[in-house]
């Protein structure tokens, strides 16, 4: 018996038989395949006396030859009949891709869907969070259901684990902020600026705000994955099947976490960079450290603490609900766990900074400038 498929042509009165031997098996298959797409003359007939053995993907490979060809199938056996009726009933002339649209047409089209898909995701967003007020109203109507220990831990995993990193950030930040301010004024004389400078920006904008993409990019992505992944191994399922809310469970106590968190955070951060300016004002600009600390409580106004401290548990708010949001809309595989979590950083950051422009305009527009 032949190990690998072959075929020869015959040629008669003008016209070719294609005759085939050996195996027409996915394993023997491959090399008379490459051939037969490469043969270019008419053909009248194709020949299967010789096939030892057909599987459907010889099968396929034979129907479609003759058909390209419009060539007649010959001294098939009962098999190789069965087979290739079988493929050629399920065969489809659909184009492999649907035609390309002009750009006219094409680019309003996905406008459109992008719209639409907007609309939806709103409308989504809003119903969860309504899900979210609806079980905080269960929860204080039944003080016994909520999980105390649940949200203690989250209270760890957001708050207290993530300060080193935020410290980290935020004294490096406030070196950043002395020390290009410092280039800028020393340009008309007045360092001694600096402090306002960085006390104002630290305390109202960036302390917060930096804050707040960190946790995104922490805690919001943690969340999403985590609830993905326990949406994938059904463990959310079980809890319904069990009675026990997961709103209650497992959204709620990240959701008050982060909202809790973020001043104190916001704060911790503010105050860290704080601490980066007066290191570098004291090394570059001979203001001493301790000075540039009580200098900050002469310059910088008691309402900036308050504007970064009530912008924080709305940051805190929407990062947790964008990453609990993403991780329950998992479904279907491994790939949507990583695709969630990057949206819910992606859409929590974006939505922070959209909200701190809303915000920058509001503060204004009360005299808190």
């Amino acid at each position: 018996m032949r190990e690998w498929a072959d075929f020869t042509v015959e040629e008669g009165g003008g016209r070719n038989c294609v005759t085939l031997q050996g195996p027409l098996t996915i394993a023997s298959i491959a090399v008379v395949d490459r051939k037969l797409r490469d043969y270019d003359d008419s053909v009248q007939s194709v020949d299967l006396a010789q096939v030892d053995s057909i599987d459907t993907v010889g099968a396929w490979v034979i129907m479609r030859f003759a058909r390209d060809k419009d060539a007649e199938i010959i001294n098939a056996s009962d098999q190789a009949k069965r087979l290739i009726a079988a493929v050629e009933e399920s065969a489809s002339t659909a184009p492999l891709a649907p035609p390309r649209l002009r750009a006219l047409e094409r680019v309003p089209a996905e406008v459109g869907d992008k719209v639409v898909d907007l609309g939806w995701g709103v409308t989504s967003v809003v119903g969860f969070l309504g899900a979210i007020i609806s079980s905080f109203g269960t929860l204080i109507r039944h003080p016994s259901r909520f999980r105390f220990k649940a949200l203690v831990r989250q209270l760890e995993v957001v708050g207290v684990s993530s300060l080193g990193i935020i410290g980290l950030m935020s004294f490096l930040i406030g070196i950043v902020i002395a020390q290009q301010g410092a280039a800028q004024l020393k340009q008309f004389g007045a360092e001694i600026y600096t402090i306002n400078l960085t006390g104002r920006l630290a305390l109202r904008e960036l302390g917060v705000l930096m804050t707040a993409i960190m946790v995104a990019g922490r805690s919001g992505s943690a969340f999403a994955a985590q609830l993905g992944t326990m949406k994938l191994t059904e463990e959310v399922d079980a809890m319904r099947t069990i009675g026990v809310s997961p709103m209650e469970a497992l959204i709620i106590p990240r959701v008050l976490a982060a909202v809790l968190m973020m001043p104190l955070l916001g704060f911790f951060s503010c105050m860290v960079a704080i601490v980066g300016g007066a290191f570098v004002a004291d090394l570059t600009l001979d203001i001493p450290f301790l000075t540039f600390l009580s200098r900050i409580q002469e310059v910088v106004p008691t309402y900036d603490l308050w504007v970064g401290l009530i912008k924080a548990p709305v940051f805190g708010l929407i990062v947790a609900l964008s990453g609990c949001y993403q991780g329950m809309q998992v479904k279907g595989d491994a790939e949507q766990v990583g695709l969630r979590t990057t949206q819910a950083v992606v859409l929590g950051i974006f939505m922070v900074i959209v909200l701190d422009a809303f915000f920058a305009v509001f503060f204004s527009e009360i005299g808190w400038a």
